[in-house]
């Protein structure tokens, strides 16, 4: 099955940068993506990247479930959680960073398993009990795509999820979304020094995408969550900036502060959102990869 969206090398040029590096501003847990804030002022990175976790394990029906994969599980805190706290017998996550998934089997446990694999390429010999994907929807379409193979890849995506998920199955999803912008306003910075291949979906283009396949169980808007949490990064990537410089480089890490403050301001004004999506499987199991049964 043909690719769409980020290749494997895109995705290796911004998550292998190295995990020492993002060790140095990411929360200990090492999750990078949006947390789940409490209204607490002194809420921590840490507690609010768990709770971020809770949150999508509980819309994925994931307590006591057999199996459960993770599209883009980044360094595996959702995996082991899953196993340790909410009783999975066996996890799968994939990605398409081998530091990353090197990551993952150094830890373990034993029933948490890093594949390096493209969703695309990845075929369960049974269905998947639940499903979840965070903050890897953004690199499942390119800017150099039109408008209607865009919003194929995305059908595709959730095609995939129909027919790897048993019958009323959950799948829990979160997203950057475009706000006020659109693709025009995507920045040559970001496409070229920070995420290439990549692009932000609309919300009306992952509701379309799923109709017939999934129903929207919960759907909810959290962009200043993200704005707390890059501000959150930003401040311990800047406390560390010695030692960051020292593993990536100066200009590196020039990127990466003007890129997290650019996305501060987009999540701040409105320009980019950040969708958390509990969707549940409708329709029959899928006997053609290509046109998931309804």
């Amino acid at each position: 099955m043909g690719q769409a969206g980020a290749s494997a090398g895109a995705i290796q040029f911004h998550y292998d940068l190295g995990n020492e590096f993002y060790g140095l501003w990411l929360d200990p847990l090492m999750v990078y993506s949006c947390a789940l804030w409490s209204d607490d002022p002194d809420d921590d990175l840490e507690t609010a990247q768990r709770r971020k976790i809770e949150w999508h394990l509980g819309q994925a029906g994931a307590s006591g479930c057999d199996t459960l994969l993770d599209v883009g599980c980044g360094w595996g805190a959702l995996l082991r959680h899953a196993v340790s706290h909410y009783g999975v017998r066996r996890a799968v996550g994939l990605t398409l960073s081998q530091s990353q998934a090197d990551h993952v089997t150094a830890i373990g446990p034993s029933n948490v398993q890093a594949q390096l694999q493209a969703w695309q390429d990845h075929h369960p010999e049974r269905p998947y009990d639940a499903i979840i994907s965070i903050g890897a929807f953004e690199h499942f379409a390119d800017l150099k795509q039109n408008e209607s193979s865009k919003l194929a890849a995305y059908r595709s995506f959730f095609q995939f999820c129909h027919r790897s998920l048993v019958m009323g199955g959950r799948l829990s999803l979160q997203t950057i979304t475009y706000g006020t912008s659109d693709r025009r306003s995507f920045s040559p910075f970001f496409s070229d020094q920070v995420f290439p291949e990549s692009d932000l979906p609309h919300l009306a283009e992952i509701v379309t995408a799923a109709e017939q396949l999934f129903e929207v169980m919960i759907l909810q808007n959290d962009r200043e969550h993200y704005a707390r949490t890059l501000r959150a990064w930003l401040e311990r990537l800047q406390s560390n900036r010695r030692e960051a410089e020292r593993l990536v480089g100066q200009a590196k890490v020039s990127i990466y502060e003007k890129y997290m403050k650019l996305m501060l301001l987009g999540f701040h004004s409105g320009s980019m959102n950040l969708a958390r999506i509990g969707l549940r499987r409708i329709g029959q199991v899928s006997v053609d990869d290509d046109h998931a049964s309804t």
